[in-house]
């Protein structure tokens, strides 16, 4: 096995079932060390996480996140807190209503194009990487992902590729000034583009601002009620947003707020995307799973309409299947962290400055934690005590745990649950051209994700006993969160809705309780 076989989650997980759950590594002049047991994952990410709450960089993401500007590979300290504390209290809020409406809206987008494709293979991994691409998109800057969305989609795949690349220059330092891969000019490209296409919407958010308290407001909008102007009356503006970050002086510049938008746009597309397709895939290669899940779905939800958010925690068997595929398929296979000072774990001396790997792959996977590790089985998660990824469970850390646990898990979950659970509600699915569930490939491609090999293809048919998914069906979701209609009041848009619906002789079913919970799918069928 040859040096970058060992440097992927799979390589690193053969070599603990071999030397152990904590493995040395000498990589050039760096020291590197392994975490692939619950242990000592919980020793690194609970015991001793004020040591382990740094992040290493390479040069390219040194380089590419504008000298650690971002949350994701800042050091812990002030700055991380404050970074951490707008993300969690104001980019990924709850409150952030036009985030998780987004969700709503772009799910309705992916299952009428799973309508319109019925009887007829679909590439599934394509599909719903553009839902969350659109999604994420929608959140950051405030449009769907058609504008603009090819020229960011390619900086996206370039900054992916370096910040996976192996550069030797990352282990033997002086090499960097020789540059004998090119790295270096290619990273001066990719930056250059993303502060090109970033900085012109961020021109455009600052010459159209939008109000304080204004519901629509974007990601963008949110951080620029802290960029540094030297205008103390942007100051005093957003003073009025949040007390608590302004008593700080929280400032953010230009390069803070690209940088943010990049670990948006990683950690909320192809991280999400890739669950949804390991989902699909693990459910469709065990056909008993998936009978027993839309068995509860038609149960709970019934054959009469379509999933709502409320349904979601009626349905216990269908998330015992998610966890058991965030326990196989981890968003991130490798967490990376970085000891601030010397230390000690388990017994053995780690060095300041050193880069620890939790292999969350491996420690999902590991033979002494679960019975049958490598088969997807949901019914585990249905025994009292089974392990939850809320972070105190050290068998189950797709999200990491701790100080550097992902902010954005509510909203990503919330996109997962929702997606799989209304593509499988609403359609059966089969493998194309005759193919039996045990032909499926289910092969991983390394890198910062850990996505399928080859793209999941599956054939649509629609299951509900109404045509849910009718044209009229789309119009009526977008105009339910058309911004032209927000002064409206509730019982105002339910008479326009069935005004609308009388007159072209349909029914719609929506109920007021539903829309004052912010549930925007409606559900048509013909009064004929």
């Amino acid at each position: 096995m040859n040096i970058m076989d060992q440097m992927t989650h799979r390589g690193l997980a053969k070599l603990a079932r071999e030397f152990g759950g904590l493995v040395h590594l000498r990589l050039g002049m760096r020291h590197a060390f392994v975490v692939s047991t619950p242990d000592v994952a919980r020793e690194v990410l609970q015991v001793q996480d004020n040591l382990f709450s740094n992040r290493p960089a390479t040069i390219a993401i040194q380089y590419l996140t504008y000298d650690r500007a971002d949350m994701a590979f800042a050091h812990y300290g002030p700055f991380w807190r404050q970074m951490r504390k707008l993300c969690v209290m104001k980019l990924f809020s709850r409150k952030r209503a036009e985030s998780w409406a987004a969700v709503r809206e772009e799910v309705e987008l992916l299952l009428s194009t799973a309508h319109a494709s019925r009887g007829t293979p679909i590439d599934l991994g394509e599909a719903v990487f553009n839902l969350t691409m659109n999604i994420t998109y929608r959140a950051a800057f405030g449009v769907r992902s058609e504008h603009g969305q090819q020229e960011f989609i390619s900086i996206l795949q370039e900054f992916s590729k370096l910040f996976g690349a192996f550069n030797l220059a990352d282990f033997v330092p002086w090499l960097r000034w020789f540059d004998p891969q090119g790295i270096n000019k290619r990273l001066v490209e990719a930056r250059g583009s993303l502060d090109r296409f970033i900085d012109r919407i961020i021109d455009e958010h600052v010459t159209n601002p939008k109000p304080v308290d204004s519901l629509d407001t974007d990601m963008v909008d949110d951080m620029l009620t802290y960029l540094d102007t030297g205008d103390k009356n942007t100051n005093n503006q957003s003073a009025q947003v949040d007390d608590e970050l302004q008593s700080s002086s929280f400032k953010l510049t230009r390069d803070n707020i690209k940088a943010i938008i990049m670990d948006v746009m990683f950690g909320g597309t192809e991280t999400v995307a890739s669950a949804i397709e390991w989902a699909m895939a693990e459910l469709m290669k065990s056909p008993e799973d998936l009978k027993r899940v839309q068995q509860e779905l038609a149960e709970v939800v019934g054959m009469d309409r379509k999933v709502h958010e409320s349904d979601l925690d009626k349905l216990p068997f269908f998330m015992c299947a998610m966890k058991e595929t965030l326990r196989l398929h981890p968003p991130i296979p490798l967490l990376l962290h970085e000891t601030a000072e010397d230390c000690e774990v388990s017994g053995y001396h780690v060095p300041a400055r050193s880069r620890v790997m939790i292999n969350s792959y491996a420690i999902g996977r590991d033979p002494k934690a679960w019975e049958e590790a490598d088969a997807f089985k949901p019914a585990r998660f249905e025994r009292a005590g089974a392990p939850d990824f809320k972070g105190s469970h050290f068998e189950l850390i797709p999200f990491g745990s701790g100080r550097r646990s992902c902010p954005g898990m509510q909203l990503g979950l919330y996109a997962l649950y929702l997606t799989v659970a209304q593509l499988l509600h609403c359609f059966e699915w089969e493998l194309p051209n005759g193919m039996r569930p045990s032909e499926l490939d289910m092969n991983d491609v390394f890198g910062l994700t850990a996505p399928r090999a080859v793209r999941l293809v599956a054939v649509p048919t629609p299951r509900l006993s109404c045509p849910c998914f009718r044209v009229l069906s789309l119009c009526f979701c977008f105009l339910y969160v058309n911004k032209s209609l927000r002064g409206l009041t509730i019982m105002d848009k339910e008479l326009l809705c069935f005004g609308m619906c009388w007159l072209i002789k349909v029914d719609c079913v929506m109920s007021l309780k539903d829309m004052k919970q912010g549930e925007t799918t409606l559900d048509v069928y013909t009064l004929d």
